[in-house]
Formats: C-alpha cells, sequence, structure tokens
C-alpha cells in the first residue's frame, strides 16, 4: 500500500531555482517546450519556453541519444546539463545541453509563427487559433499582467477586512433588468445569466460588512465593437457603514494603488515585455456628471446630445481633457443622472434627478461603476413604485432591507477593460483569454 503524504521534491529545477541557487558549473535537470532551434555551424541553441520565461540551451554535437536535427518547435522535453554564467542569455545563464528526453512530439507543423517575437496575424487568426496563439511570448505577458490586477484586488481587500464570496451565475432574474439577458430552461422553471453579483453581494453585505468576488457575468448585448464582450471577469467589491460613496472611490482608488506598485514590484518583465507604462494613481481628479460635460463642450466645442449619459466620444475626450488639465489618466465621474442608473443606486437628497453614484474612466473608457446603495426598505419600495416595479419579482432580495441594513456602497470592475487600457490594446478581445461576443462561442 501507497501513501500519498504531499508534494514530491523533484530533480528537475525552475529557472528561478537556477538563479537562486548555486548551481553554477553543476549538472542539472529542466523541462519545458521548444521554442525555437538556432543552428549554427557546429553549436545550436535549443531556446525552451517555461512558464518563468526562456532559456537558452546549447549543444554542440549530439546531445546523448537525441540529435539535434530529430528536434522540433513545439516538442516537450527534458534537458539534462551544466549551468553557466552568460550574460548575453535570458535570465544570465545557459545550460551546456549533455542529454535531451523528448517527452512529446507535435503531431502537425505549426498554423502560425508562436516563437516570433510579435504575431504578425489579424486578431481574428489569433483568436481562431487561441490555444496555440497564448504560447506567444508577449500573448502570455499580457495574462500575467492580468494575473497582477486580480491578485492586488484581491490582496488589497484583504488587507482592508473584506471577505470573499462566490455567488450564483443561474439566476431567477437579472440585478440590472432590461432585455440583455442570457435566459435558460432550468428544469422547467425560467432562469437567467447573471447580469452582476449585485443583488447577492449586497445580502453579504448584511453577513460580513464587507465582501468582494472576482468572477464571470454575463450581457446578451449585440454589440460588435472593440470595447464590449457578453462574458467578462467583473472584480467587484460592496461595504457596509460608509459615510458616502466617496467611500467607495477612496477603496478603489487606494486598491488601483496597490495594484500599480505590485505590477512595478513583481511583473516588471512583463511590462518591460509589452512596453507597458504605469499610470499615475497617487490622486484621481473627480468631476460631477453634468460639470463633466459642460467642460468637454466647451474646450472641444462638441454639443451636448444625450443630457442622461456619456457616448463613447464624451468619454474619450472627458479622458483627453484631464489628461491634459491634471495629467490624469483616470477620472471618477460622479452623480449620474437616476433615469440612466438601476432602481437600487441612491438618490442625490439634494437633487433627486442625480444619483450618489459614479463611474471611474481610464483613458477615456468607462472601467468601472459604483455607488451607494438605497438601504432603508420603504425608501427602495417607493422608489421601485415609481418604475412602476412588482416587489413580488424580488422578495428574497427585498428580505435583506425589510429586516435591516447598514449604509453600503460598491463597484464592479470590467478586468479585461482596465487591462485593455493598461497595456494601450485596442480591441477588448486582446486581453481576454478565451473572448465571447456575439460571433464567438469556441475556442
Amino acid at each position: 500500500m501507497e501513501f500519498i503524504s504531499g508534494v514530491r521534491e523533484k530533480e528537475v529545477l525552475g529557472i528561478q531555482e537556477v538563479i537562486s541557487g548555486n548551481h553554477e558549473g553543476r549538472t542539472v535537470r529542466m523541462n519545458g517546450t521548444v521554442h525555437t532551434i538556432r543552428h549554427m555551424g557546429e553549436v545550436a541553441f535549443v531556446i525552451l519556453r517555461k512558464a518563468e520565461g526562456l532559456v537558452q540551451c546549447v549543444c554542440e554535437g549530439a546531445a546523448g541519444d537525441v540529435d539535434i536535427k530529430d528536434l522540433k518547435e513545439e516538442c516537450a522535453v527534458e534537458v539534462k546539463g551544466a549551468v553557466r554564467k552568460e550574460e548575453r542569455a535570458p535570465h544570465g545563464f545557459e545550460i551546456r545541453l549533455e542529454d535531451i528526453r523528448i517527452l512529446s512530439r507535435p503531431a502537425d507543423t505549426m498554423p502560425i509563427p508562436v516563437n516570433k517575437w510579435k504575431l504578425n496575424t489579424s486578431l481574428e487568426t489569433k483568436l481562431a487559433l487561441r490555444p496555440i496563439s497564448l504560447r506567444n511570448i508577449r500573448e502570455r505577458a499580457k495574462f500575467k499582467i492580468q494575473e497582477g490586477i486580480v491578485r492586488g484586488f484581491r490582496d488589497y481587500l484583504f488587507s482592508q477586512g473584506f471577505t470573499e464570496i462566490h455567488t450564483p451565475k443561474i439566476v431567477a432574474r437579472g440585478a440590472e433588468g432590461g432585455s440583455n439577458v442570457f435566459k435558460l430552461d432550468y428544469f422547467n422553471k425560467k432562469a437567467e445569466l447573471g447580469q452582476s453579483p449585485q443583488f447577492y453581494k449586497q445580502t453579504m453585505v448584511g453577513v460580513y460588512d464587507r465582501v468582494f468576488e472576482t468572477a464571470p457575468v454575463f450581457r446578451a448585448e449585440k454589440h460588435n465593437t472593440t470595447r464590449h464582450l457578453n462574458e467578462y471577469t467583473s472584480l467587484d467589491l460592496e461595504m457596509g457603514y460608509i459615510d458616502g460613496f466617496e467611500d467607495v472611490m477612496d477603496m478603489e482608488t487606494g486598491m488601483l494603488q496597490y495594484v500599480m506598485e505590485l505590477l512595478r514590484k513583481e511583473y516588471g518583465k512583463e511590462l518591460d515585455i509589452l512596453k507597458a507604462g504605469l499610470p499615475d494613481v497617487s490622486r484621481i481628479p473627480a468631476v460631477r456628471f453634468d460639470e463633466a460635460k459642460k467642460l468637454v463642450s466647451g474646450k472641444y466645442n462638441r454639443k451636448i446630445r444625450n443630457p442622461y449619459d456619456l457616448e463613447p466620444e464624451e468619454e474619450l475626450l472627458i479622458g483627453r481633457y484631464f489628461k491634459e488639465e491634471y495629467g490624469s489618466d483616470f477620472v471618477f465621474v460622479t452623480h449620474y443622472p437616476s433615469k440612466k442608473r438601476p432602481f437600487y443606486a441612491m438618490d442625490d437628497p439634494e437633487d433627486s434627478r442625480f444619483t450618489l453614484s459614479f463611474d471611474l474612466l481610464f483613458k477615456g473608457l468607462e472601467v468601472t461603476t459604483g455607488g451607494q446603495r438605497i438601504h432603508d426598505y420603504h425608501a427602495i419600495l417607493e422608489k421601485m413604485g415609481k418604475r412602476d416595479m412588482d416587489p413580488k419579482d424580488i422578495e428574497s432580495y427585498l428580505m435583506i432591507f425589510k429586516y435591516g441594513m447598514p449604509p453600503h456602497g460598491g463597484l464592479g470592475i470590467g478586468l479585461e477593460r482596465l487591462t485593455m487600457r493598461l497595456l494601450d490594446e485596442q480591441n477588448v478581445r486582446e486581453t481576454c483569454m478565451f473572448p465571447r461576443d456575439v460571433t464567438r462561442l469556441e475556442p
């Protein structure tokens, strides 16, 4: 009988283990994928691709029982050889090959050259061949940056006393209302894919005071633009006992400061690969919705056409205005009109035409929507009545207010949009591993 007692230490090393250990001149084993092979007469360079980056292996003659000419790109291999310092090699070392063991071979030639520094192919081709295109060094780097954003979001909120929650994505009805929902037959009952965890994260404020979630949300919008996805990852938080919606903006600003510092410290390699700079988030300007419209209209001679919402061009111009006037890539736009906000958004007590809510624009693109919620049972019933909503439709949600809720607010951040703007990509599909839009259901 055998007992499993945990992860066993193996002889194969990773890049960081070689860098941090005293391995100069020692024979090591390492596995990886053959990224590229360069024949230079008597010498061949075999570049391995690992999760941590590239490793240069040098072969003079045969390497054990394997002739280098038999190797192909994308072979999975285990190599054995002596470590030598080499400043010109990735990570400052190379492996002088003594043996190569082929673990698997590709069954076909590569449809695109993933070993090139930049994939000079169309976005459509990259997405159609996504399982392969993601192996490219630059493509991989995008999603390491995205990992850093999520990691920073989680770590910062844990430090601020938040509890991570996991809410259902199959729901009886959408939190946002409207027709942009994916409808399901759920055992002969009507159901939908969740547009937002809004109802559930508010519910959990009554349990844990401060909660957050990182999860997919679904919008059945028939958009085919560079900024929309039908499934995206939302970074959501909700916090109780707030004095105003400004507390939520403060929390997001602190989180962004933490995230950018984490990226600077631990994701510098990926930032260098993508030639991406980090924005200054030491302070973020905030402007009222109606004032932002006037500022843009005045400076850029653009007529205000829609008094109740921001058009994409207006968002771009607002971003441009605050970059030019204040040097900020971010701007909070506050006090959105009540007509354009959900029923649970708290109206401004000084002017009920507006709400205590905000959007955060990053380089002219909305990446966050948030604000203060109504927490009083009678107040939310009154607002629902004004919108001809039937309380019976959301009885389980209204239960939390009926039995008492603290003042609270929260936000949702579109992860792919935030990453898109951070990396100066022009299409949100570039920063989604496997995008879902009106035309794409696979891979």
